[in-house]
């Protein structure tokens, strides 16, 4: 933490008590700086995620996912210019910073993959673990357009928000497909 004249303390000169994790040198020390390091955060996230999409629908068999995913793949790459733009807005490089839970999301997704048959059963797990990635993007979203709100940056949010409602697109695209017909196939091979 950087100190202001109203606050005198900070991080490094008090005593880190038993349990509580120290900062890193860089740690981020005000909103911006906390608002800067998410967006390097999910720009890595989207970027990832156009190279996982394609592995996503190439392993669906449903018509109805396969659509979905082609068509979240485009906005996805909407996402990253997005984003791109947002950077430009605060005078900042677009710059990646590997996401670790996105990073855990493909993997898992992956895993998924690798431990279904070819079919309906991989697709609702395919669906599943595309929903886990949509929610982290929503969490996501959401939580830094309200920063760029509290930061007085209107423009900003209004584009994290556009995002946001595309992530709650897909997301709401996924369970029809789920519930309308992908699960109850898929409970069926039971």
């Amino acid at each position: 933490m950087k100190t202001t004249d109203s606050k005198k303390a900070t991080t490094s000169k008090q005593e880190v008590k038993k349990g509580v994790t120290k900062p890193k040198s860089d740690a981020a020390s005000g909103l911006t700086e906390l608002f800067e390091d998410g967006l390097k955060d999910i720009y890595w996230a989207e970027k990832a995620l156009t190279k996982a999409i394609p592995t996503m629908t190439k392993n669906a068999t449903s018509e109805d996912l396969k659509e979905a995913l082609n068509a979240h793949l485009i906005e996805t790459e909407e996402h990253v210019t997005r984003l791109e733009k947002v950077f430009e807005l605060i005078d900042q490089k677009a710059v990646a910073k590997k996401c670790d839970a996105m990073a855990g999301l493909i993997e898992e997704g992956k895993g998924i993959i690798e431990e279904t048959e070819i079919g309906v059963v991989r697709d609702a797990g395919i669906i599943a673990a595309a929903q886990k990635i949509e929610h982290y993007e929503i969490a996501t979203y959401g939580t830094l357009r309200q920063f760029a709100e509290t930061l007085g940056l209107a423009e900003v949010a209004t584009l994290l928000e556009q995002t946001l409602e595309e992530e709650k697109g897909a997301d709401k695209k996924l369970t029809l497909i789920a519930v309308d017909a992908v699960n109850l196939e898929a409970a069926e091979a039971d």
